[in-house]
């Protein structure tokens, strides 16, 4: 059995781990407010710099380069928005997966202290029955670290994915791009020399 000290200093631990988790809850939110609040900004700036530069248009043609000039730039900006968001889920994410393991380890220790002590004072005779529960701790520990094992792959793998589709988009957005800029630029070639 617990002693009012151990049962003491578990609900301080506790108490201490649950602080801990709403604080970094807390700056993940921060952080996301200050990207939302940054990413605001830079659209309004964006806006205003992008109507200017429509409304300085010659002809259709300047145009449409002028538009084909800010697809680009817009896609960096999207995707490091992008970036810096998984990057702040996932250092908010890895900082609860790490409480949750060292919570999951806690609670396995004091099993199979739990177990220890029963097996020490067990009646001659309930050998069998120890065995079971100590057989029965071992594999809720061996699940528990398959779960945890196998979340992390989610993980890495969501993150792998994540990566690879970004560089796509990337990829894509400067082949459009260029595609319009160069698709623009050849014609206006061929009108001059007609």
């Amino acid at each position: 059995m617990l002693t009012p000290e151990q049962l003491a200093a578990a609900h301080k631990a506790n108490l201490e781990m649950l602080v801990g988790l709403t604080r970094q809850a807390f700056e993940g939110v921060e952080k996301l407010v200050e990207l939302n609040l940054e990413a605001t900004r830079a659209a309004l700036r964006d806006v205003a710099g992008t109507t200017q530069a429509m409304l300085d248009a010659k002809d259709a043609q300047e145009l449409l380069q002028r538009q084909a000039a800010l697809l680009q730039p817009l896609a960096e900006r999207t995707l490091a928005y992008s970036r810096q968001l998984a990057d702040i889920a996932a250092h908010t994410g890895g900082v609860f997966a790490q409480a949750a393991q060292a919570q999951a380890a806690e609670a396995q220790h004091k099993a199979q202290a739990v177990v220890d002590n029963v097996a020490r004072n067990a009646p001659a005779g309930t050998e069998p029955a120890v065995q079971a529960l100590r057989a029965m701790v071992n594999a809720a520990a061996t699940a528990m670290e398959t779960v945890q094992q196998a979340v992390k792959q989610a993980t890495e793998l969501t993150q792998q994915n994540w990566q690879r589709a970004a560089e796509q988009t990337q990829q894509a957005v400067q082949q459009a791009s260029t595609a319009v800029g160069g698709g623009t630029a050849g014609g206006r070639g061929g009108r001059r020399s007609a």
